[in-house]
């Protein structure tokens, strides 16, 4: 995993940052990695080509929350996404990790060992779940 510092996005993480958030967002939530001691984004690859990404934000030292996380299409389900997990915690040393997401995702953070709550419809038609670990 690498620390993704350079103020200029590259190309291959806007790619993956528009699997995890709105195209019109993408910049902005960049910035937001950049710019606050809190929040990090790493990047993982294989033979030198990003195939993944997460970016967390550390909150009161010991807690994380997994803002982005995403990992090319034909590159999942190979547990890179999990592997992404296990680095955040361990580098931080975590009491607890969540992540909101959506239906397509909560089923990776239920096999991963995160208790899953329905938020309910945060936005019309679409059912927003809280993913939360506890590391203790």
């Amino acid at each position: 995993m690498k620390e993704i510092t350079s103020i200029r996005i590259d190309p291959a993480i806007k790619r993956l940052l528009s699997y995890a958030t709105s195209e019109e967002k993408i910049d902005e939530e960049y910035n937001k990695y950049i710019c606050s001691p809190n929040r990090k984004l790493y990047s993982g690859g294989v033979n030198g080509k990003i195939i993944s990404c997460i970016g967390v934000e550390i909150l009161n030292s010991r807690d994380g929350v997994i803002k982005h996380i995403a990992v090319l299409p034909k590159e999942r389900g190979s547990g890179m996404g999990s592997s992404m997990i296990r680095f955040i915690c361990k580098e931080y040393n975590l009491n607890s990790i969540s992540a909101e997401t959506d239906k397509d995702a909560v089923l990776f953070y239920d096999n991963f060992g995160f208790r899953i709550t329905s938020l309910g419809e945060k936005y019309p038609g679409v059912e927003r779940f809280l993913c939360e670990l506890d590391l203790k």
